[in-house]
């Protein structure tokens, strides 16, 4: 702390508990401002965010951007903004065959995760498709559970 004595010089105040203290206050309140933003259900918090880092990340890496050859990236492909049936079942039934994206084949069987409820799946799939710089549509539990309900009678 300074204050400006008599003759306009600025004195330090020897006072390091208080400062010490101003200090912890400012940066208290400093991550309390910048945290007030951010919701429970921001990526970083939400369901999908976990699920991914729980059963995908070792595969489709942290970024989405998968493995050379092996497992297929999560961003700029079809497979993930487009055809919301054809991501569905690929969770649900897996993936056993080649696949193609741009321009690139990646073979990497895939196991299906059908043991995840309806919405663990449309929750996961939602967080594909809005990060990595995906901007696609969420998928809904009801759209899992058409699908899910579809393939069980195909069987």
């Amino acid at each position: 702390m300074m204050y400006e004595g008599g003759s306009g010089k600025l004195h330090f105040l020897k006072n390091d508990a208080m400062l010490n203290r101003i200090l912890l206050l400012f940066f208290l309140l400093l991550g309390t401002i910048f945290s007030f933003g951010q919701s429970k259900n921001s990526p970083k918090n939400s369901m999908g965010a976990s699920l991914y880092r729980q059963y995908c990340m070792s595969c489709h890496q942290e970024d989405g951007g998968g493995v050379p050859r092996m497992t297929p990236p999560l961003t700029g492909t079809t497979y993930v903004t487009g055809d919301k049936k054809r991501l569905i079942t690929i969770l649900l039934n897996g993936l056993n065959e080649p696949i193609v994206v741009q321009d690139e084949e990646y073979y990497n069987p895939m196991a299906s995760f059908s043991f995840l409820s309806d919405q663990q799946i449309a929750a996961v799939l939602t967080y594909i498709r809005t990060q990595f710089g995906n901007k696609s549509t969420p998928i809904l539990a009801q759209e899992v559970s058409v699908v899910r309900k579809q393939s069980t009678t195909k069987k």
